[in-house]
């Protein structure tokens, strides 16, 4: 949990269960403690992978707000399971009774004087898991998001700064992939082929034997009758 001045954003992490091509979501919940009215502003180095809701707002004194950060279906998995995505919140007093309206870029202008505070969050991805959570699944592939607006889409070149995650152990998906399941069939397939081949070779000798059997007795009646 990190506490400002301003807001507590609880998790520090954006914590999302990686599974390929599906639309993972996971939630910030910023907590304002003060009298003040609070203004936001989420900001990503990977706008086109996230999207934000709400990706600006007004917190009002005493309250809390819940924005809803999603990644959309990825292809395939980064090595080791680390990503390099980062977010900033930034937020800055706003006038009393504001909202999401009224919030604009000069608000977060520190160069214009105003006090701003940031707080940087990472990307980790986690194995997921099959029980109930808070965690929020998206739809799958193939949706179209409502993308984000986040100041041109990204940070300044000092916060595209390469941030090492520790290892997350490696997801290995327990539903069969269109691959396995069509490898699954081809198997299934062959045995089953097999198991008729064995069936028809043993009948084959069975008919066999029996032809052998009627010419033995028909032999020994012809030996007999001599």
């Amino acid at each position: 949990m990190n506490t400002g001045d301003l807001l507590t954003i609880e998790p520090q992490e954006l914590q999302f269960p990686f599974e390929l091509r599906k639309q993972i979501s996971c939630s910030l919940e910023l907590l304002n403690k003060s009298d003040n009215y609070v203004a936001f502003k989420v900001k990503t180095t990977n706008p086109k992978k996230y999207y934000v809701r709400p990706n600006t707002g007004v917190v009002s004194p005493r309250s809390t707000w819940d924005v809803t950060v999603t990644m959309q279906a990825q292809k395939e998995a980064p090595p080791d399971m680390q990503c390099k995505d980062k977010f900033l919140l930034q937020s800055v007093v706003a006038s009393p009774g504001a909202t999401a309206k009224d919030v604009n870029a000069e608000m977060f202008n520190k160069e214009a004087g105003h006090h701003v505070e940031e707080c940087k969050l990472r990307v980790v991805y986690v194995a997921p898991t099959r029980t109930p959570s808070s965690v929020r699944e998206g739809p799958e592939e193939g949706s179209s998001p409502r993308a984000s607006v986040s100041d041109n889409g990204s940070l300044s070149a000092s916060e595209r700064a390469v941030v090492s995650i520790p290892y997350v152990e490696r997801h290995k998906p327990q539903d069969n992939t269109i691959e396995e399941m069509a490898l699954i069939s081809k198997l299934t397939a062959e045995r089953n082929s097999a198991i008729q081949q064995n069936n028809r070779l043993q009948q084959e000798l069975i008919f066999c034997y029996w032809n052998e059997h009627v010419v033995w007795k028909k032999l020994q009646k012809f030996n007999l009758s001599k």
